[in-house]
């Protein structure tokens, strides 16, 4: 049972899997970090000095300075900035995965026809295999 789960393991393209995976978390954080100290800041700035990280709705009654202490207390709210950076996190992720699976796609080279099984008699126009000397239909040399 060991031997066939380390075969399992080891062939096909596992180990490949378990390294993209590895490289898509690092560079989700990547982007999280992104998004977060460097693009929301320059947003939030043009909007008019808004932190899209502290942007919250209390729904408990108490009296909140920033979403964090709302979060440490325990309090009832909706975190919608924080909603609105993931949101921005998923859109650049996505679009840089399109980027990169485009780009594979156009470095790929086309799949070639498989060569053909059948032709065409001459005479009689009806499909018949590409080594055929003699059309079934007709009986005429080809």
């Amino acid at each position: 049972m060991l031997k066939g789960f380390k075969e399992f393991i080891t062939r096909g393209n596992l180990p490949q899997i378990a390294v993209a995976f590895l490289i898509g978390m690092a560079f989700a954080a990547l982007v999280s970090s992104f998004i977060n100290d460097l693009i929301m800041p320059i947003i939030g700035k043009l909007i008019g000095n808004v932190d899209f990280a502290n942007l919250f709705i209390n729904m408990s009654g108490g009296v909140y300075e920033s979403a964090a202490a709302a979060r440490e207390a325990g309090a009832a709210a909706i975190y919608y900035g924080a909603f609105i950076n993931s949101i921005v996190n998923f859109l650049i992720i996505a679009l840089v995965a399109y980027l990169i699976l485009r780009s594979v796609q156009r470095m790929q080279k086309p799949d070639e026809p498989a060569p053909a099984s059948t032709k065409s008699c001459p005479f009689c126009k009806t499909s018949i295999p590409v080594d055929a000397v003699r059309c079934p239909h007709c009986t005429s040399e080809l």
